[in-house]
């Protein structure tokens, strides 16, 4: 995937303040500390689009990036963060369940586990949230430059059992740091992207 063109758009905490233009969305999810600032900037060769914090559980706006013109990536706050207060993430929870539900343009969601670790319960929480809905997945687990190669089918392994995830949904070893997967990811995204093509106007991106 060349990219040729990376736009933030917008952000918005309901559905009146997100983007209209109806480019294909893909939104990106993940607990907090697991990364998905740094996968996003690897997707999109940028260093800084996407902002990475040592504070998890910042970002509190689904932020929305344009990328060539052909897709929308919608970066979703971290779930999980036991520092937030029950109030804030009952309020995250609300419009996170509102997004997922209702935004019509929405052709995918990124779950974004680390591949180091079995997936947590807020992690499994989602993915059946995800699979309730109808909501088509896929899973990345990232941090593969911390594991040694040979290890990682075995990581994988823990990933799919413990999510439980369904064959219709690919399970993609990803690093940040080596691009291990980034081709593959983006063979996925513009897959569902070309599947909503008659809707959208969406063509093939070289």
């Amino acid at each position: 995937m060349k990219i040729t063109e990376v736009n933030f758009i917008t952000s918005g905490v309901k559905l009146s303040q997100y983007p209209e233009d109806a480019l294909p969305e893909i939104a990106l999810a993940g607990r907090s500390n697991v990364g998905k600032s740094s996968l996003i900037n690897a997707m999109i060769n940028r260093k800084k689009l996407a902002h990475t914090s040592s504070r998890p559980g910042k970002t509190q706006t689904i932020n929305f990036f344009s990328v060539n013109q052909k897709v929308m990536f919608a970066d979703v706050p971290g779930y999980g963060y036991a520092k937030v207060s029950k109030v804030q993430r009952a309020a995250w929870g609300r419009m996170l369940e509102t997004y997922f539900t209702k935004r019509e343009p929405l052709r995918s969601v990124i779950q974004i586990v680390d591949l180091r670790h079995a997936p947590s319960q807020d992690d499994i929480s989602m993915y059946r949230f995800l699979k309730h809905h109808s909501i088509p997945v896929i899973i990345v687990a990232t941090k593969a430059d911390k594991i040694t190669k040979g290890h990682w089918q075995k990581h994988l392994k823990v990933v799919k059992q413990t999510l439980n995830v369904l064959p219709s949904d690919p399970v993609i070893l990803f690093s940040s740091e080596t691009k291990v997967g980034r081709d593959e990811l983006w063979g996925e995204i513009m897959r569902r992207v070309s599947d909503g093509e008659d809707e959208v106007g969406v063509e093939s991106v070289d």
